[in-house]
């Protein structure tokens, strides 16, 4: 488990560095006509963070798997939903609830890790 945690969380990092880059450089016109450039760096920010406490926890050895399926859903379900809704204005409706759910996971996933001792 620590090697392939490990490797999804170094693809995550890659991904939130890549779409960093291409929301500041590709769609940044793009973002700021919409006025969604804020979320898109949010999201950005969020993955590379969380992709970072993956990491760690993977470099550690204390794995703990509902911690880190809940940091990695967080990620999905957060970042994701910003990342889609900063797109594609008419996702906002359906997509808008999916955020939070995502930052739900990211608090459940850290609170796992604070009540529950490593290994």
């Amino acid at each position: 488990m620590p090697i392939l945690l490990f490797r999804i969380a170094a693809v995550l990092c890659f991904v939130a560095v890549a779409l960093g880059a291409f929301g500041a450089h590709g769609l940044r016109s793009t973002l700021e006509a919409r006025g969604m450039l804020d979320v898109w760096n949010k999201a950005v920010f969020y993955q590379f963070i969380h992709a970072i406490a993956l990491l760690v926890l993977a470099l550690h050895g204390t794995i703990n798997r509902g911690a880190c399926l809940l940091l990695l859903i967080g990620i999905l379900l957060f970042s994701g939903s910003l990342y889609l809704l900063a797109l594609i204005p008419q996702a906002r409706d359906w997509l808008g609830p999916v955020t939070p759910l995502g930052g739900l996971c990211f608090l459940a996933g850290w609170a796992w890790l604070v009540f529950t001792p490593p290994r």
